[in-house]
């Protein structure tokens, strides 16, 4: 199983950047996904997920109207666009599926000018 995310990077503030992960070694499109993130200093906290089919997606509230997750199963690759970047959106971003059993390396994002 492996799970790598890209697409990371330093952004000035209200930037954008939209994050890859891309997955193998599982059935992926069997699976409801989930982007996780650590700022540094503190704990995991759980973005956003979407099941298998794309359908209902959830968001913490802290990115509503801001992040979109997606997925494409044709590709086994999970997506987060992220819009209107903060300072407080600098952290490690992860992959994982809902159990949190798989997990990537994680990107780091920096929202700085």
């Amino acid at each position: 199983v492996q799970l790598v995310e890209s697409g990371g990077g330093l952004v000035p503030p209200g930037g954008s950047l939209r994050l890859s992960c891309a997955a193998s070694g599982f059935s992926f499109s069997n699976h409801y996904m989930m982007w996780v993130r650590q700022a540094p200093g503190k704990g995991l906290e759980w973005v956003s997920q979407i099941p298998s089919d794309s359908g209902r997606q959830f968001y913490v509230d802290s990115v509503k109207g801001r992040f979109t997750i997606s997925r494409d199963n044709a590709k086994n690759t999970l997506y987060l666009q992220m819009n209107t970047l903060s300072s407080d959106d600098t952290a490690v971003y992860y992959c994982t599926n809902f159990r949190m059993d798989y997990w990537g390396k994680g990107t780091l994002v920096t929202v700085s000018s």
